[in-house]
């Protein structure tokens, strides 16, 4: 039998390990033993728990988290059925080994080949495990409370405007039942397309009907735009940093990314005219207006300047403007479009309303020219014959009533209100803003230390944050790191940040 200091001791050590998974909350609106569950399961899929390891009995956690033991029972038992745990008899509870298949995506690269030399080296050195773009991506499906991810890409949902999109559904649904249920076309509704080609107008572009093609986000109109124009061996620009979703998929179809250093006006033009002759490389994908992650737009001098090196160079600029929404206007704040400068001969223009009017819609767009729509339409047909017509014709319904426009306005100025204010706490509890954007939800700090490593504690306090490393090609680790300013408002992030920084 056990001494009694060892009781203690391994009872004060099972209580300690059932605290670090977090505080529950009776007033959240989700159960006691849901809570739980989500927790551990969450840890278990980070690797914050290994597998094997013991987990607390079920006294110590309820007494360390102040529940009945039935609502611990309960937990494990639905961990156990969702295969996290185990359960071994007259041994407790364990964290159940994970499958051989399972493979340490931290030390994969997209493509699914172990980085080597230099960046596996640098790893070593600095002694942490990078964490890659699938781990940040499923964290942000996990449905965590939006006040705990201060790393997301997109606004609270009570931001968005939820009563249109339902008004328009409604609108939708008595519409003929014969429309509901069919295919819609290739290219997409065509009054959706027919709006659009008036929202270009306002941005001085100038796109007919036929130019557009309807697709179901930016992320499958990057797709669809890879497959037409690049084959294996080719070689694509992203900027660095920039949206790390892409660099996965473009290796994925065999493409060669290289990064383009993206500085506070856009590109490093002497890298990109460098790096330009020496690869020949087939796209550049770049956010003009409001950048992914630190919502600084393209000058005019820039702009000029990679279209006269595309034309040098013969490769076509596809410009991602998915924030466009979130930007006042190049009468308020100055954003030079490429495509308005080129009227889509070299440049092909991306967005959609993910950001600004409900993710969940998936209806995103591809402005080009009339040769290039044609081909894009047909790849888009060979791959999923036709997007979602219901949601096309939702989105346009929301944006023919006029409603739209006052909502993005809303938007704008609730994150003109926030942003100066949290960009200034934000230097108070140590993160270094370079650049202090005027417009967007992004800002790109620098928090003086790994990233990485921050972000790991962070998960153990059910924080979301979206490391620098994943937003550069080369996925070294960083101190810089995306923060969403709607998404800083819990004083929880701020007591993590203290806490964290104040140590380094």
């Amino acid at each position: 039998m056990a001494s009694v200091p060892a009781a203690r001791a391994g009872r004060a050590k099972a209580a300690q390990s059932g605290a670090m998974l977090g505080l529950l909350s009776r007033e959240s609106g989700e159960t006691l033993i849901d809570q739980i569950v989500r927790s551990v399961a969450a840890r278990i899929d980070d690797r914050l728990l290994r597998g094997g390891a013991r987990m607390p009995s079920i006294r110590a956690f309820a007494a360390a988290h102040g529940v009945s033991a039935f609502t611990v029972v309960a937990s494990y038992d639905k961990l156990v059925a969702s295969g996290h745990l185990e359960s071994r008899r007259g041994a407790g509870f364990f964290v159940r080994e994970p499958a051989a298949l399972e493979m340490d995506l931290a030390q994969r690269r997209p493509g699914g080949k172990r980085r080597a030399g230099e960046t596996e080296r640098e790893r070593e050195r600095l002694g942490v495990q990078p964490i890659d773009v699938v781990w940040l991506v499923r964290n942000m499906f996990r449905q965590m409370p939006h006040g705990q991810t201060p790393g997301t890409g997109v606004l609270p949902p009570d931001w968005l405007d939820g009563a249109a999109i339902a008004n328009a559904l409604r609108s939708v649904s008595r519409q003929n039942a014969n429309l509901l249920v069919s295919y819609g076309v290739p290219q997409g509704f065509l009054p959706l397309r027919q709006q659009l080609q008036l929202k270009f107008a306002e941005l001085e572009i100038a796109a007919a009907p036929e130019q557009i093609v309807t697709t179901a986000g930016v992320t499958q109109a990057l797709d669809l735009v890879a497959r037409e124009f690049t084959r294996p061996g080719d070689t694509i620009f992203v900027d660095d940093p920039a949206w790390f979703l892409m660099f996965g998929s473009f290796a994925a179809l065999g493409a060669k990314v290289v990064g383009i250093p993206r500085l506070g006006d856009g590109p490093d033009i002497a890298q990109l005219a460098e790096l330009a002759a020496l690869h020949k490389p087939k796209l550049y994908i770049i956010n003009s207006v409001l950048h992914n992650p630190s919502s600084t737009s393209l000058s005019a001098a820039k702009a000029f300047q990679v279209l006269r090196l595309a034309e040098e160079h013969d490769f076509i600029i596809v410009e991602d403007d998915i924030y466009c929404d979130l930007h006042p206007g190049s009468a308020v704040q100055p954003a030079t479009r490429l495509a308005a400068l080129d009227q889509l001969q070299r440049v092909i223009y991306l967005g959609g309303f993910s950001k600004t009017m409900a993710a969940n819609l998936r209806v995103g767009f591809i402005a080009a020219s009339a040769e290039r729509a044609e081909r894009l339409a047909d790849r888009k047909m060979l791959t999923m014959l036709t997007t979602s017509d219901i949601g096309e014709r939702v989105v346009y319904k929301v944006l023919s009533e006029g409603s739209f426009r006052k909502h993005t306005d809303r938007v704008r100025a609730r994150l003109d209100a926030i942003r100066a204010k949290t960009i200034r706490q934000m230097e108070r509890v140590g993160l270094k803003v370079d650049v202090a954007p005027p417009a967007g939800m992004f800002v790109w700090a620098d928090a003086g230390c790994d990233t990485n490593v921050l972000t790991e504690r962070a998960m153990a306090h059910n924080l979301l944050l979206a490391p620098g490393s994943l937003f550069s090609p080369k996925q070294l680790p960083s101190t810089r790191m995306r923060l969403n300013v709607a998404a800083m408002q819990e004083p929880a992030v701020w007591r993590f940040f203290e806490r964290e920084l104040g140590r380094s």
